[in-house]
């Protein structure tokens, strides 16, 4: 199936090598050169994956980001000129899927849209298996890609929901970060456990906000498991 991709960068140059490369991948890339424009875009049509550069004038990525967020769960990578951990680190709180740091790769780019847009429909295809996983008031709708606590729905991204329905499908395993990176990201692609960390802090804040007291525990030196998800 073509896949539509929005293509977000102020940089012309830039824009077309993104574009000429998610063609030549067999995707349509529709490419915006600021934050207002990609909004309006988006608006106009929804896209499959959203390529955010950090800084962009107008809105930056960071702020187009927020105002998807509040509306939908379109995965997002985020692209910045800055190898700086903490726009890393933001970006993948306020809700992106992935980072890539200028100068990149057009194919390693390629291969990191192709690994998030795969995650995604892998996991709602999933669902033919195992429509619903309960775990207390967790409810993980695998088809729908949709979660809920305590009938309180919660917007997690295609990383967070493959985190959580990693843990929530073996309650009292202890998952190390690297059987994490290894389950819910691609093979070919590098990630640091600081991002697992930040996907961790992303999805408590989340539950946090629906009255769960502990969705994700941490067991020091090991990893992380499923929490006891009790009410706050």
């Amino acid at each position: 199936m073509n896949r539509r991709i929005l293509v977000a960068d102020d940089d012309p140059h830039i824009r077309d090598v993104i574009c000429f490369a998610l063609a030549n991948a067999g995707m349509t890339a529709v490419a915006a050169e600021n934050g207002v424009k990609a909004l309006a875009e988006l608006e106009r049509e929804p896209a499959d994956l959203v390529i955010l550069d950090i800084g962009m004038p107008e809105l930056d990525g960071l702020e187009v980001c927020r105002r998807i967020r509040r509306h939908n769960e379109t995965p997002i990578l985020f692209l910045s000129a800055r190898a700086d951990e903490i726009d890393r680190v933001l970006g993948l709180e306020l809700g992106g899927d992935d980072y890539v740091t200028k100068p990149f790769s057009p194919r390693e780019l390629v291969a990191r849209v192709s690994a998030i847009l795969k995650r995604v429909n892998a996991t709602r295809l999933a669902g033919r298996e195992e429509d619903v996983l309960r775990r207390g008031l967790l409810s993980l709708d695998v088809l729908r890609f949709h979660a809920s606590f305590d009938g309180h729905d919660l917007a997690l991204t295609a990383l967070e929901f493959a985190l959580m329905k990693l843990l929530a499908a073996r309650p009292g395993v202890v998952f190390t970060r690297d059987t994490i990176m290894s389950s819910i990201y691609a093979s070919n692609i590098n990630v640091s456990d600081r991002t697992i960390d930040s996907h961790v802090r992303n999805i408590r804040s989340k539950f946090a906000s629906a009255g769960c007291a502990n969705v994700i525990d941490t067991v020091h030196g090991v990893g992380f498991r499923l929490g006891a998800l009790s009410v706050a």
